[in-house]
């Protein structure tokens, strides 16, 4: 957690100002006793009002400026905590930004959202009791263990017995619940995963009648979290009869011998009320350290899963940002001997050799899993080769800036994905400057004009999150129709038009064909999607089986011949 301080260091003054309003609160709440030890010696046992009067409205003025103290520690820790929580979020959210997919492969979608919002929340509340209880309740214990010395020492002696018993069960509780704490953030994202896997796919889940299974995957989920909540509840409610068990045993010692020493004329009652008051006190304050404790501890451990994410270095990171001269005259794109493989794993790909030149159609075909949305992400560069060389405009894609090799492709992933807004604004990604011709001309290349002029506001209707308003074929042209709007070099469409029916998606191939300055790759399962390609690669086990032409592919490689035959082709 201390790794964190730097996000503080724009709240100095308040983590200044606000201990310290809290620490004259604390002096201020210290001396009370000995106003009321006062009040009754020289007051009320000797019937004077006036006494009684004057130092009680002491006591009224004491209480209200430590109220006035404690506002401003309030805000001083308000401002404090929420700064640091929005400092701490953001450069959380712009380093996750900066990771490569790989990266977010290995932490999971589900544990980083958790990471931002129930981990930061925890490192918030953190600093909060930072600035408002940390030096408090310390400060109350020993100042109450002195003010008690000053009145009797003897008697004191019993407040040097009950405290270190109080803090020897904190210790003992604590140290016995730390674990379950950190087990419960583990556990958490679990509940966090289940739960947006539920709600992504509650569409299928429906479709195949899963709800109950689903529902009973996450009962059992939730329950071992509730189950380890359970078990430091357990733990933690010892904390409180144990540690009252043994304050109001020695409250009772206080008011036994004191009651000795006021008969003998060696203490006076207010003093014993007073001493009372300190044991309190301290009590109080053990109870608030223990409270810290467990704050503390969960945010350790969230501080630890947050570090973990500032750790994670980005596997691919690029050399520079400035612009790099591209090779004239030299292909759109080019492999040579690439191989490459998630993680540990084997390989995904195998000594992929092939060359794309500009203006051409590729088309890429194979089974499931052989390989094909690997090959095109490693062209704009989303995870770097094992071996060999993936080169753009004759220039290796590791020496362009990350904004260079982007801006040069289109790029439309499986899953189509739209963002909430307008139609207008999804498709400005590309290119904010875009004017209504250059959008209108990108809806009639991706076949989306005709559904989105009948539209009652055009490319000014909204767009649910997700793009949940439209169907699959239309948000599958509204993100051909996005790729298309920057104008690229390079579009590459993954299996983009999976839900257009036959008309559409050779309505879609001729007006992309028709395009002769951009290099098109087409990833699809259809033959009739690729047959037109200039080049077609068949990939089978993560090695290039096949490339060539429709017609020279029929004679050279068996795969497509069977893939052709199995689609009636």
């Amino acid at each position: 957690m201390f790794r964190l301080r730097r996000f503080l260091k724009d709240y100095i003054v308040y983590l200044i100002i606000g201990p310290l309003c809290k620490l004259t609160e604390a002096v201020l709440e210290l001396f009370i006793p000995l106003v009321t030890a006062d009040i009754i010696d020289n007051g009320v046992l000797k019937e004077d009002a006036s006494y009684v009067m004057s130092h009680g409205t002491l006591m009224v003025l004491m209480g209200a400026l430590g109220l006035a103290f404690a506002l401003v520690c309030q805000k001083s820790a308000s401002i404090t905590s929420q700064g640091f929580g929005t400092k701490l979020r953001n450069a959380m959210f712009s380093h996750i930004n900066t990771l490569s997919h790989a990266e977010l492969d290995k932490i999971g979608t589900p544990s980083l959202i958790t990471r931002m919002t129930s981990d930061i929340n925890q490192l918030q509340l953190a600093v909060a009791m930072l600035i408002r209880l940390v030096i408090r309740a310390p400060f109350l214990v020993i100042g109450a263990l002195v003010m008690a010395c000053t009145i009797d020492f003897k008697m004191s002696l019993i407040f040097f017995i009950a405290s270190p018993l109080i803090a020897l069960v904190l210790y003992i509780v604590m140290n016995r619940s730390v674990p379950y704490f950190k087990d419960m953030q583990k556990k958490l994202d679990k509940v966090s995963l289940l739960s947006r896997e539920n709600l992504s796919g509650n569409r299928v889940i429906r479709a195949f009648n899963k709800q109950g299974s689903d529902e009973e995957i996450f009962e059992r989920s939730n329950s071992e979290l509730a189950e380890t909540s359970v078990r430091v509840g357990r733990i933690s409610a010892l904390l409180s009869p144990v540690t009252y068990i043994i304050s109001q045993a020695a409250i009772i010692a206080i008011v036994w011998f004191g009651a000795v020493n006021v008969n003998i004329g060696s203490l006076q009652t207010g003093e014993i009320i007073a001493l009372v008051n300190y044991m309190t006190q301290i009590l109080l304050a053990m109870i608030v350290v223990s409270n810290l404790v467990v704050i503390f501890t969960k945010a350790f451990a969230s501080a630890s899963r947050v570090n973990e994410v500032f750790d994670t270095k980005p596997s691919v990171t690029q050399k520079t940002t400035d612009i790099i001269e591209t090779v004239p005259g030299a292909p759109a794109v080019e492999f040579r001997g690439v191989s490459f493989g998630y993680g540990e794993g084997g390989d995904a790909l195998s000594d992929i050799s092939f060359t794309a030149e500009k203006g051409k159609t590729i088309g890429i075909i194979g089974g499931t899993g052989s390989g094909k949305t690997t090959l095109i992400n490693l062209i704009p560069r989303f995870y770097d080769t094992r071996k060999g060389e993936v080169l753009v405009n004759g220039v290796n894609v590791k020496e362009y800036s990350f904004r260079q090799l982007r801006e040069r492709m289109g790029i439309v992933p499986q899953k189509a994905v739209l963002q909430s807004g307008t139609i207008r604004s999804n498709l400005a990604w590309g290119d904010p400057d875009a004017d209504d011709e250059k959008i209108e001309n990108a809806l009639k290349i991706s076949q989306s004009y005709e559904f989105v002029s009948k539209l009652a506001d055009g490319i000014e209707s909204e767009v649910a999150a997700g793009g949940g308003n439209f169907s699959g074929g239309q948000r599958q042209r509204l993100t051909i129709a996005r790729a298309l709007v920057k104008q690229p070099d390079i579009l590459i469409l993954d299996d983009s038009a999976s839900a257009l029916d036959m008309a559409t998606d050779a309505a879609l191939r001729r007006e992309l064909a028709a395009m002769k300055d951009m290099t098109v790759f087409i990833i699809s399962q259809r033959v009739s999607a690729v047959r037109n390609s200039d080049v077609i690669l068949v990939l089978e086990n993560t090695a290039l089986v096949g490339k060539g032409t429709h017609e020279e592919l029929l004679e050279t490689c068996e795969l497509y011949r069977e893939i052709c035959r199995s689609q009636g082709v």
